[in-house]
């Protein structure tokens, strides 16, 4: 398993953390997602042979949020 955390641009709210936990933690090979709002975080852990990061990255960016 590898464990990234990513910095995420633009998420202010519940149902920010909805549709990017929903959307990635939907993704196959992602164990765990867990979205932090006051340091504008998404903690991510998964398994490298299953998904690649820029996958998981591509997701988030696909709810509409900028990942740095």
């Amino acid at each position: 398993m590898e464990k990234v955390s990513l910095n995420v641009i633009g998420m202010s709210c519940g149902h920010c953390v909805k549709a990017v936990e929903g959307s990635v933690g939907a993704l196959n090979g992602v164990c765990s997602v867990k979205v932090d709002l006051k340091a504008a975080k998404v903690d991510v852990e998964f398994n490298p042979n299953e998904i690649s990061l820029d996958k998981i990255k591509e997701t988030i960016d696909d709810q509409g949020y900028d990942v740095k």
